[in-house]
């Protein structure tokens, strides 16, 4: 199972986190403790490729930092083409010489996905570039409004509460957060 991979992994952390959305949560999935494992990332990425494997697609996009080994182990197992996005003063771009053709459809590959908001960040790059987005693609879809104008395909989906920072019993409690997502909070 998924779960017991990704508690193998050491993945699911406890404690007071601040999100890269600006929510707080007692829960942290550290997806980057998973890819230290190349085998079991094999095998967890594996569940994602199976359930896109109806999905007609040739290329597939990894939001930096997150997205980037996902996409390239995604990319391994399905033999699909995979490029990443990258913050550049705060704006989702892509550099490194990457190309998407008009025509391009592609396949967004995260680690996890809270709200959403980097995933159709990177879908207008791509949209911009005359690709088109017809899935999203993650490890760990951990929303609690599922609601997205994407298709979402997960390796699993984890129910964990997000509280805003005025609703945060964590904080309520002063018990100071920590920071580990690598985006900005505005």
């Amino acid at each position: 199972m998924v779960i017991d991979k990704l508690k193998e992994a050491n993945v699911l952390l406890e404690g007071h986190f601040l999100l890269t959305s600006g929510l707080h949560s007692e829960k942290y999935c550290q997806c980057a403790k998973l890819f230290e494992q190349p085998k079991l990332a094999k095998q967890v990425i594996a569940t994602v490729a199976g359930k896109l494997q109806d999905i007609d697609y040739n290329l597939i996009v990894g939001p930096a930092m997150g997205g980037v080994i996902a996409a390239y182990e995604l990319s391994a197992q399905t033999g699909k083409r995979n490029i990443f996005i990258e913050r550049v003063n705060g704006q989702m771009t892509m550099k490194r010489g990457f190309e998407i053709q008009p025509g391009d459809r592609a396949v967004i590959m995260e680690d996890v996905v809270t709200t959403g908001k980097s995933s159709l960040e990177v879908k207008q790059v791509i949209e911009e570039h005359g690709g088109s987005v017809v899935a999203l693609a993650c490890v760990v879809d951990r929303r609690t409004d599922k609601e997205l104008e994407l298709p979402v395909y997960a390796a699993i989906s984890l129910s964990i509460p997000t509280y805003s920072v005025e609703e945060c019993p964590l904080c309520k409690a002063g018990i100071p957060y920590v920071k580990p997502g690598s985006r900005s909070i505005k």
